[in-house]
């Protein structure tokens, strides 16, 4: 249900808390800054071992700390502006959970018993949840953006891709830090942090507590709470033991965040209230408040790694993270519960990885397992209590997911100039789930505070389980004709594993043999969605031209995507009473075919200063080639009259950046621009949530004073005061082959639940300037 993408504010958890480790990118020394690269060339690890950007046959995008602080980057949705096909946002009503897109591919609605098909990796951890995935930029050694399918080598939910946060080692010198952010809307951010060796420096110790905090950009008008405000505590340590040939990192971490719930904004009057369209699009009406937005979250990892030999490297990587959040989601914006919805989300995970690296002259490779262990409870109501007498729809649902995957990848110089890499994984999963949903007149379940009052027969009461199999192959051929260029062609195959839908209504299962009892293997089938896979083919060409001073990189892919999970939630018939129904269909196949264009080139170079270009182009044409829906109770397909959501088929960005020697320090100036073509909010198109074209204009100037010290930045983002659409919700009538909204002989919308008409929408940040100072010992 599209609720769920708000109902979890695990914000920042490993937000604020990764990024604590260390000063920010901006304020260290250039050895620091620099610790991505090599004589000049990006070091990255898209295949699990260091190499050199223009080295691997991947469309990737790496951006250093220095590069993601120096433009006043703030979290990883800041990367979409400037990675080609990439869309990246919060989702809906919250600070955290995150809503990712790559080449068309994603997840728009991150409820329980569903995984995203971007990938999210916070130190070669995968995070399970998109909850807590809306990660914070503090320090950062780099993050990676690695396009197109990576289910070799990084599992069967990175169907479009993957994007890897990677921090920094401790070093072997005391260090004590701190950062201090002030600006518009009372944005008050400090962080400090501390680290030391101990004796020799074999064993290391870090520390960090992050404060991040920031007023409302709008007003609930109603309640008189903050709209979009932040208020978050997190804190996080490391003991890392650096020996030699062997290395191990164990990190634990916690969050608290009490920032209130996000309200939309209403784009259509109130349909019985007559309430207008509010004048800001950041103040909003909503006025329920139980349970009250609370996120609670903490993790711990441990990485080891030896290396016995000179060929061989053996890693583990130990993780489990826990997080508990509450939120009340208002649907329609309004002081009546004309569609509300109150929720609850608890999920853990446990995963287990242990790699072999291989190493010599000719050949190079890894092999390895993988195991994850994951929890999904989710318990919400929806709410209809302006439809006498009051009714409330209550769904509990646990999902388990238990994966296992064995994968090996290896490249061979077939020639000093031509390699080919060969890799492939094999994943076992298995879903199981216990889903429950009852009906309540008068008011709801006692879950939320209410007293019960059963409604007939429970609509949903279905335990069940499935397996599913899949071999995911790669193959890439690349040519070097230079040490600086590398030409590439590969095909990659991404799966995605099905699973259960939480919020389906197995009442409305079909009784497929006609003996009027459906059975819990008709529920079944009704409830479950299959797998999806993606073929990718992909071309492509990088160099470092000019003895490095202009970098380069294209690529041209072609993808086709079968089976394609699209969850969606609507307004449905369920035993005779008009309710909220989850709807999943496998029915949609897809095609994207487009190009992407980075280059970034040193325009002026002098003694004193110089000026960096920085540019990118994405173009996609994605559209759905089959998408069969039942109207009427007969398939029909309505390919014709479906967009791929969150994927505008232009995107791009564009800056200058001139750094110049200033009283033994350096100056940085910084200006920039990104893009994006109409963005479809659902594969239904809206004219009231879509959002047409639009440009986001930042600039920065920062002083970094002599050997680091201490440094000092003026930041703007947005500087123009776009507003731009993120997300919404919808909940009117409209034509079930076209989907236009339909109207009455007055033109008046119609609502498809409730009383009110629910289009609601939420907005990037306004205009932001802050101040940044930092300063090291």
């Amino acid at each position: 249900m599209r609720a769920h993408a708000l109902l979890s504010r695990t914000s920042l958890l490993a937000s604020a808390i990764i990024s604590l480790t260390a000063m920010p990118a901006f304020a260290q020394d250039s050895a620091d800054a620099t610790a991505s690269e090599d004589d000049g060339a990006i070091v990255v690890t898209a295949r699990r071992r260091e190499e050199n950007l223009v080295d691997v046959p991947i469309a990737i995008s790496a951006l250093s700390g220095e590069q993601l602080a120096a433009k006043g980057a703030m979290d990883i949705t800041a990367l979409a502006e400037t990675v080609p096909n990439v869309t990246l946002e919060a989702s809906r009503a919250t600070n955290s959970t995150l809503s990712a897109f790559i080449r068309g591919v994603g997840q728009q609605d991150p409820v329980s018993g569903f995984e995203q098909g971007v990938g999210i990796y916070l130190d070669d951890v995968y995070l399970n949840r998109p909850q807590a995935a809306v990660l914070d930029i503090y320090d950062v050694q780099r993050i990676e953006v690695l396009r197109g399918p990576q289910g070799t080598l990084y599992g069967r939910n990175t169907v479009g891709g993957a994007v890897k946060y990677v921090t920094k080692r401790l070093d072997d010198v005391a260090h004590v830090s701190a950062r201090a952010t002030y600006g518009s809307y009372d944005q008050a951010d400090g962080v400090i942090t501390a680290s030391a060796p101990i004796g020799s420096g074999v064993l290391r110790v870090g520390g960090s507590l992050a404060r991040l905090s920031r007023g409302g950009f709008g007003t609930n008008l109603t309640t008189g709470q903050e709209n979009y405000n932040k208020d978050v505590w997190a804190a996080r340590g490391t003991v890392e033991v650096h020996a030699t040939d062997f290395f191990a990192r164990i990190s634990g971490d916690y969050t608290k965040d009490n920032s209130l719930a996000r309200g939309g904004h209403r784009l259509i009057p109130a349909q019985q209230s007559v309430a207008p369209v509010l004048a800001d699009v950041y103040d909003t009406r909503g006025a329920l408040l139980t349970p009250k937005q609370e996120v609670k979250a903490w993790g711990t990892s441990l990485f080891m790694e030896g290396e016995p030999t000179d060929w061989l490297t053996f890693r583990s990587i130990t993780s489990y993270r826990k997080d508990d959040s509450t939120s009340p989601i208002d649907f329609d914006a309004l002081p009546s519960a004309d569609l509300d919805v109150p929720g609850i989300y608890k999920n853990d995970q446990f995963s287990q990885e242990v790699q072999a690296l291989f190493s010599s002259d000719r050949i190079n490779g890894l092999v390895g397992i993988y195991y994850l262990h994951a929890n999904a409870l989710t318990q919400f109501e929806s709410r209809l209590y302006t439809t006498a007498p009051g009714f409330a729809a209550y769904t509990n649902a646990d999902i388990k997911t238990d994966t296992f995957a064995a994968f090996a990848d290896f490249t061979v110089d077939v020639t000093d100039k031509l390699k080919l890499s060969i890799g492939g994984r094999y994943t076992y999963d298995q879903r199981s789930a216990y889903i429950l949903r009852q009906n309540y007149i008068g008011g709801g379940s006692k879950v939320f505070g209410s007293t019960e009052v059963l409604f007939g027969a429970a609509q949903t009461d279905f335990r069940g389980q499935s397996e599913f199999r899949k071999f995911t192959p790669k193959i890439a051929v690349n040519y070097q004709p230079t040490p600086d260029s590398n030409i590439y062609a590969s095909f990659t195959q991404g799966f995605k594993g099905g699973g259960f839908d939480p919020r389906g209504v197995g009442i409305n299962a079909v009784d497929l043999n006609n003996d009027g009892v459906k059975s819990q293997a008709e529920i079944s089938q009704f409830l479950s969605f299959r797998p999806e896979t993606v073929d990718s083919y992909e071309v492509g060409y990088k160099a470092d031209l000019f003895d490095r001073r202009v970098y380069v990189a294209l690529a041209a892919f072609y993808m086709d995507y079968t089976d394609v999970q699209i969850p969606g939630s609507v307004a449905c018939n369920a035993g005779g009473v008009a309710t909220f129904c989850g709807v999943v269909s496998n029915a949609g196949k897809a095609r994207m075919k487009g190009f992407e264009l980075e280059t970034r080139a040193k325009l002026l170079q002098t003694d004193t200063g110089t000026l960096t270009f920085t540019g990118s182009l994405g173009y996609i044409d994605a559209k759905y080639t089959r998408y069969i829906t039942n109207i009427a109770n007969v398939p029909t397909d309505v390919a014709a009259f479906r967009k791929v959501q969150n994927t505008p088929t232009w995107s791009g960005s564009a800056s200058l950046d001139y750094a110049m020697d200033l009283a033994g320090g350096t100056l940085n100036l910084s200006g920039g621009m990104s893009f994006k073509s109409k963005t479809y909010q659902f594969e239904v198109p809206n004219p009231y949530l879509d959002q047409p074209a639009y440009q986001l204009f930042d600039a920065s100037i920062v002083y970094r004073a002599p050997e680091g010290r201490w440094s000092l930045g003026v930041f703007g983002k947005n500087l123009t005061d776009k507003k731009y659409k993120t997300s919404g919700y919808n909940f009117m009538a409209g034509n079930a082959t076209t989907g236009a909204l339909t109207t009455t002989t007055s033109g008046a919308l119609v609502p498809a639940l409730g009383k009110e008409g629910v289009l609601t929408a939420f907005y990037g940040n306004p205009r932001q300037i802050f101040v940044t100072g930092t300063i090291s010992f």
